[in-house]
């Protein structure tokens, strides 16, 4: 009897523990994945060096005879993630491709591992995941050998490498998507969330998305941020409506820190017009008082993913996967958290803003990968 309720207890307690490994693996989801080339512009990317870049079919092309070196590098940077990227690389020469690089220093004294591609006949796929201090590769499904990774956090790099010929470069597409992205809601209730009191918003979950009508008002998480990287999808009941997703705010302070606008309105949309690249009110995809969205991508009554980058000094976003917006914030620091008007440089929360009596916005899937301190 004592060795059967010995097992018995053996059973539960392995079993405990495995519900507590899944409840673990659960809380982790890998991304959405983001347009590194939106197909039509070097958007998004700095170039160094005297290699010539140019977009044209769809493609970054690269390469000419007197190109001798030079790289293009993504404004942001990663952390964990999944790389996508399709090139052809003809004639002579090589591309390389580097990931976690460094502005300052040679890849080999930084960490930053890279690919080598090789001229070929036909169109070459890179994938590359990097999570912790673990980065593997691999090249049309062979694996690749990287070699020991170091670099926690850099950017993307495309490197144009010279033989005796000039090589020609064609870059059909570069993808990716953020790994090891924690859930801050449940989609059952509002636990790790908090409301600031006396405002008239009404917050509430609803087929396992957050809720927010009337207005105004802010619901904020429990924990803070700095540098990291947020997803979650968005949907507006409503035409044109007003709302943003604000981050780095001190905790239980009404609308600080800095917006990332959400309206999906353009220049006489309401008479027919179809330029979303003439943004109402910085538009979604903006960073609301800072820099207004190139495109508003997002749609009225349609559920929309955005992303945002908050890495020190820099913020990307993008909306359904097409960057939007890319600021580096110049201007001193403020000490009253206001990003309209300065830097501001310390954690806060990830707050979400109901705006006025027409607020009727619903956000689910809200997840957060923080980026390493160094």
């Amino acid at each position: 009897m004592l060795k059967s309720r010995s097992l018995r207890i053996t059973i539960a307690v392995i079993a405990l523990g495995l519900a507590a490994s899944v409840a673990t693996a659960q809380s982790v989801a890998e991304g959405q994945w983001i347009k590194l080339f939106d197909g039509e512009t070097l958007y998004g990317w700095t170039v160094f060096g005297d290699a010539k870049w140019s977009v044209a079919n769809g493609a970054i092309n690269g390469g000419s005879e007197d190109s001798y070196s030079g790289l293009l590098a993504s404004t942001s940077r990663f952390a964990d993630f999944e790389l996508s990227l399709k090139a052809q690389v003809a004639e002579d020469g090589a591309l390389g491709v580097t990931v976690r690089g460094s502005l300052e220093g040679h890849a080999s004294e930084t960490g930053s591992p890279s690919v080598q591609l090789k001229p070929s006949d036909k169109v070459q796929e890179v994938i590359i995941r990097a999570e912790g201090t673990k980065v593997t590769a691999t090249v049309d499904g062979n694996a690749v050998d990287l070699g020991a990774a170091q670099a926690t956090k850099g950017h993307i790099m495309l490197q144009y490498q010279r033989g005796k010929k000039a090589p020609k470069i064609v870059i059909s597409e570069i993808k990716l998507r953020p790994l090891t992205l924690k859930s801050v809601f449940n989609g059952k209730d509002l636990s790790g969330w908090n409301i600031i009191p006396e405002h008239k918003s009404v917050f509430k979950v609803v087929d396992g998305s957050i809720n927010i009508t009337n207005g105004n008002g802010q619901i904020e998480t429990d924990g803070l941020y700095r540098d990291f990287v947020l997803q979650l999808d968005i949907l507006s009941n409503g035409d044109s409506l007003n709302s943003g997703v604000f981050f780095r705010g001190p905790k239980g302070v009404f609308w600080k820190g800095y917006e990332s606008q959400v309206r999906n309105q353009w220049v006489d949309k309401e008479k027919g017009a179809t330029d979303r690249t003439k943004p109402v009110d910085f538009g979604t995809g903006g960073l609301y008082g800072d820099q207004p969205t190139r495109k508003v991508v997002s749609t009225d009554r349609e559920w929309f993913n955005k992303t945002v980058i908050c890495d020190g000094d820099h913020i990307a976003i993008w909306i359904n996967g097409y960057q939007t917006s890319d600021f580096f914030e110049t201007r001193p620091a403020v000490t009253d958290s206001n990003g309209k008007a300065g830097y501001v440089a310390a954690a806060g929360t990830i707050h979400l803003q109901g705006h006025d009596p027409t607020t009727d916005l619903s956000f689910k899937n809200i997840n957060v990968g923080e980026y390493p301190a160094k």
